[in-house]
């Protein structure tokens, strides 16, 4: 059902005398800032593993489709994390869900420091993506819910900008760290890198003890008690009389997941078989959330997957591709922090455009430009430092950028009481596209080389976010199978605002 907003004096949207920034006292900020500097730390440790892999590789003597599982391992495993956690979210809270899940990343980081060899780099990154997925829909749930609804592209594309930031920082302590380490004790330059990650554990103190809880999680709690475990995603799941049948098919996937992913030589057709078993226990598990609604939810995944499917080949294997065309390890980690600014500074276009023009009008434009950008990005074969630069840094600001209004997106399909878990677990499902992207970059770069690869998959895959997002497909091909199904805010929230 949609929910009811009713405008009262006080409402921040009928407050139009007073600037963007003063519609959000001190409690607000104090809970934006904690958050985001969550996402920051969440993307600084989720990141690493890009600026260590080449020295990973030599370590362990990896080869470049192996050492691009470890990218997209942390992509394996969001899924679980994203419902598992999320579901505490919904549950508990979801200031609870986003301590547990940053405790997890910082011991996950200190596991890969200490990694003994690839099968443990490969579980502690696991681990990464299942914290990751918590927490990156508890913070985007808690954020959203608790921003004025008229400001809520501002509000998921800012908080999203802390992970450009935490790429930023990545860069730079692999750019100083690394080599001073190296410099006296050879072999724990990457090590020492992963140890850093620790940090986020103090953050998760911090907000354990002074954030309150989001508005629209509380006004749900107080509004109706009943049947809340019911209704939350995991209580359907898992909790229900097909419980025992959804433990199985969540192992089966895991499983399938694990063998793609990890187990080198395993053939085309099982593959193909593999996937077509996950995608049945996702869209079954998709499908028991609403079962009026299930097309809205795979239509998500499906765009999220190929959102990810664009941008995470270049986000995973940019580093190596910049290695590979001649550039020097503090060339690329100035141009990796030149590309993040442009991140950095497209999450926060992507909020007051969003706000300004329409999220999905925003979306549609921004995307176009990155794209007419990549392929003289990558088919001037990195002769120009300069050049390379430009066009990452606006190849980065209007196509990664625009990707922070994806939370508000994503949340606009799913009422409170399955926010955080549904998000967690459409989001996350798609982001399997993350795990696909770099893996099938590195294997076309054999044939057609990296950047002719990164090309292909980026503009191939963003023509189908173009059309999912500014068609607001999910809500279209929803309204031809059951339009009684239909919420006013399906990929439109805004109408909330203005009602």
């Amino acid at each position: 059902m949609p929910e009811a907003h009713t405008k009262t004096p006080m409402d921040p949207a009928d407050r139009s005398d007073l600037r963007w920034w003063q519609h959000l006292d001190r409690e607000k900020w104090k809970a934006f800032f904690a958050a985001w500097l969550g996402v920051l730390l969440d993307g600084y440790d989720f990141v690493l593993i890009s600026f260590a892999l080449p020295l990973i590789m030599v370590a362990f003597d990896l080869s470049l489709v192996q050492g691009a599982a470890l990218v997209s391992a942390a992509f394996i495993s969001r899924w679980i994390g994203g419902l598992v956690l999320g579901a505490v979210a919904d549950r508990s809270g979801r200031k609870p869900a986003m301590v547990l899940s940053m405790v997890l990343f910082a011991v996950s980081s200190v596991a890969l420091a200490f990694a003994p060899n690839f099968w443990i780099l490969f579980l502690a990154r696991l681990a990464i993506g299942f914290a990751m997925a918590g927490e990156y829909s508890s913070s985007a749930t808690y954020i959203i819910e608790s921003w004025p609804k008229h400001m809520r592209n501002k509000a998921s594309g800012f908080l999203l900008s802390g992970f450009a930031f935490g790429v930023i920082l990545a860069a730079q302590v692999d750019k100083y760290l690394v080599s001073w380490v190296e410099s006296w004790h050879p072999g724990w330059g990457w090590r020492a890198l992963f140890l850093t990650g620790i940090v986020p554990i103090f953050l998760a103190l911090y907000m354990r003890r002074r954030l309150p809880e989001a508005e629209d999680w509380k006004a749900a709690q107080a509004a109706d008690s009943s049947a809340k475990k019911e209704r939350d995603a995991f209580g359907i799941l898992f909790g229900g009389s097909r419980r025992l049948v959804n433990i199985f098919g969540s192992v089966v996937a895991a499983v399938a997941l694990l063998v793609i992913f990890a187990v080198s030589g395993v053939p085309a057709w099982l593959v193909v078989v593999l996937s077509l078993i996950c995608a049945a226990v996702f869209v079954s598990f998709i499908t028991q959330f609403n079962p009026q609604r299930w097309v809205t939810g795979v239509a998500i995944m499906i765009a999220i997957f190929a959102s990810f499917m664009y941008t995470w080949p270049i986000q995973g294997l940019l580093p190596t591709y910049l290695d590979g065309v001649g550039f020097d390890k503090d060339v690329v980690a100035n141009i990796v922090t030149v590309a993040g600014f442009g991140n950095a500074i497209g999450y926060i276009v992507a909020g007051f455009a969003g706000d300004a023009l329409g999220m999905r009008r925003w979306y549609t434009i921004s995307l176009i430009i990155s794209q007419l950008l990549v392929f003289p990005l990558f088919m001037q074969g990195g002769e120009y430092v300069l050049l390379v630069g430009a066009l990452l840094f606006l190849n980065q600001l209007f196509g990664q950028g625009i990707s922070g209004l994806l939370p508000k997106w994503v949340t606009s399909y799913f009422p409170v009481e399955q926010r955080a878990a549904g998000l967690g677990f459409a989001y996350n499902v798609g982001a399997l596209g993350g795990a696909v992207g770099p893996f099938l970059g590195a294997s076309l770069a054999d044939s057609y080389g990296l950047g002719t690869a990164l090309a292909v998959l980026s503009v191939g895959f963003a023509v189908i976010v173009i059309l999912s997002i500014g068609l607001n497909l999910p809500r279209r091909l929803q309204a031809r199978v059951n339009r009684d199904a239909v919420r006013p805010e399906d990929g439109d929230d805004e109408v909330l605002a203005r009602t």
